[in-house]
């Protein structure tokens, strides 16, 4: 087929656009390979870009989450309260109700009182509702008394009142313990879902993902999902350190292209900001790998051959998973290994230039760096000042990948694209407008360099020929259209592999 009357952005910087796109099987072409007639789409005018990445996101979970209660967008106690009560009546005593979303200041002032607040809403029924940021889950008194005997009051992550009792909130490692035993799926649980959300990320422009639920087992989910003939998106997967020899076979065996590949570690050096665990140079955050253990993890992957992906959220926390890339260089720069920080949100100004001297990737969310400018304008302002600096990193060289962290922010990378340039996502004016982005710069991350990250870039995102042919046709041209053009900008059809997942032509 050949796509034409539109603009055609290929996202190669020797030549950006073209007039015509030719797609062949699954792959662009410099010119037909077929013989006989070409069916002809006529774009009308509307834009077409590389298919989009989502370089981090926990897309099991997303997919089972909007299956939840939702306690997004609940601004008081009261309205948090009131949907719970209502999901409450309609739940069994012998099944958990299940929400997620709520922000942190909802929490009550007297965090004792915490447990016995829901109790009023739920009654009998166990309760646990996973907070926005995920690292903190919140149970009533029924759920506290179902898990009891499993949990480590240590006062750290497990929060206790001055009697010694659990006051019903869990945070980092309990909050994951939790997770993993009480609100486990089965695998077909987790299949059915995520088929669901496959056809939500195509009508997004998603055609690839940086998948990070490894822990809970994503790579056999997306093999069921595989075998029933509906994996629709290209999956870089991550799986926790300890499960790097379990699935040697699947990482050694992925081949560039394929729709599922087993790449890389993901590891914590620290918890979250939302949550009071984000490790920070002034004081304050929880370790949650020690320096010295990191060093002997990335130094084991090496070896294997694993790339790593380092969540580090406070500048401490940066600082020490760069401090780890660095001592630990000599082992993974000859494999040709592409590392990456994950978040990377708040860097004491020195460490900035660090990440492309090491050649570490900045896997960065461009709608979080919006959605928390008032948690951050209330850090000191030393802080604040390397707090999701994109212009600054991008300026020094580092090579930057978008994700959504869904479901901490909605999965949309048009939405994380238009936060990055706009640098706002509401009424209010930009936010720190200096470190905006350029519309390109942010496709790039959300395309090109992604792409790059899982060594895919002689296969995929860019809309060249040989490369294959997935890509996204929106309504108009997000680099040439006004800048407040951006928020009403929409996906008008998706391809995949050549074949058309959403929405195909012709058009109205």
């Amino acid at each position: 087929m050949i796509l034409t009357n539109g603009t055609i952005r290929t996202l190669e910087r020797s030549r950006p656009t073209v007039d015509e796109l030719i797609v062949e099987g699954a792959v662009v072409r410099s010119e037909p390979l077929g013989v006989g007639r070409q069916d002809r789409i006529d774009l009308g005018g509307r834009c077409v870009v590389p298919g989009f990445t989502d370089s981090h996101v926990h897309f099991p979970t997303w997919s089972i989450i909007r299956r939840w209660v939702s306690l997004e967008g609940c601004t008081s106690l009261p309205d948090m309260l009131g949907l719970v009560a209502a999901a409450a009546a309609e739940t069994p005593l012998d099944r958990w109700l299940v929400g997620y979303g709520w922000a942190g200041d909802l929490l009550p002032a007297t965090g004792s009182r915490a447990r016995h607040v829901l109790d009023g809403a739920t009654g009998a029924v166990p309760t646990a509702l996973w907070s926005k940021d995920m690292h903190t889950f919140w149970l009533n008194s029924e759920g506290i008394a179902k898990v009891a005997c499993e949990l480590d009051a240590d006062g750290d992550t497990v929060e206790v009142d001055e009697r010694g009792e659990p006051t019903g909130i869990l945070r980092e490692a309990a909050a994951f313990r939790f997770r993993e035993r009480w609100l486990a799926f089965s695998i077909d649980e987790y299949a059915d879902a995520v088929i669901e959300a496959i056809d939500v990320a195509h009508s997004r422009g998603v055609t690839a993902i940086h998948d990070k639920d490894g822990w809970i087992g994503a790579p056999a989910i997306w093999e069921r999902v595989r075998d029933r003939g509906e994996l629709g998106l290209r999956v870089w997967q991550s799986v926790p350190p300890e499960q790097m020899t379990a699935y040697e076979g699947m990482h050694k065996a992925g081949a560039e292209g394929d729709f599922l590949r087993v790449g890389y570690i993901k590891l914590f050096v620290d918890g979250s900001l939302g949550s009071g665990t984000a490790l920070m140079l002034g004081g304050g955050g929880v370790t949650t790998t020690s320096a010295v253990d990191l060093v002997s993890i990335i130094y084991e992957a090496s070896a294997a051959g694993w790339p790593v992906a380092v969540h580090a959220i406070g500048d401490m926390a940066n600082r020490i998973a760069l401090d780890a890339l660095e001592a630990t260089s000599e082992a993974w720069r000859p494999r040709g290994l592409r590392q990456r920080v994950e978040h990377a949100q708040h860097l004491d100004p020195d460490d900035v230039p660090r990440f492309a001297a090491l050649g570490v990737a900045c896997s960065v969310q461009f709608t979080d760096g919006v959605l928390s400018r008032d948690a951050v304008d209330g850090l000191p302002p030393s802080l604040a000042e390397g707090s999701f600096a994109f212009r600054t990193l991008s300026d020094s060289g580092a090579v930057i990948v978008n994700g959504s962290d869904a479901p901490l922010t909605e999965f949309d990378p048009l939405l994380g694209i238009r936060a990055a340039v706009a640098r706002t996502l509401d009424e209010r004016g930009p936010w720190r407008p200096e470190q905006a982005l350029t519309v390109v710069e942010a496709l790039e991350a959300s395309t090109v360099w992604p792409a790059w990250l899982c060594g895919e870039e002689r296969h995929r995102g860019r809309l060249v020929p040989g490369q294959l042919a997935d890509l996204t046709v929106l309504d108009r041209d997000p680099v040439t259209c006004p800048s407040d053009d951006l928020a009403s900008i929409r996906v008008v059809a998706t391809m995949v592999d050549g074949r058309w997942v959403h929405n195909p032509p012709p058009w109205d």
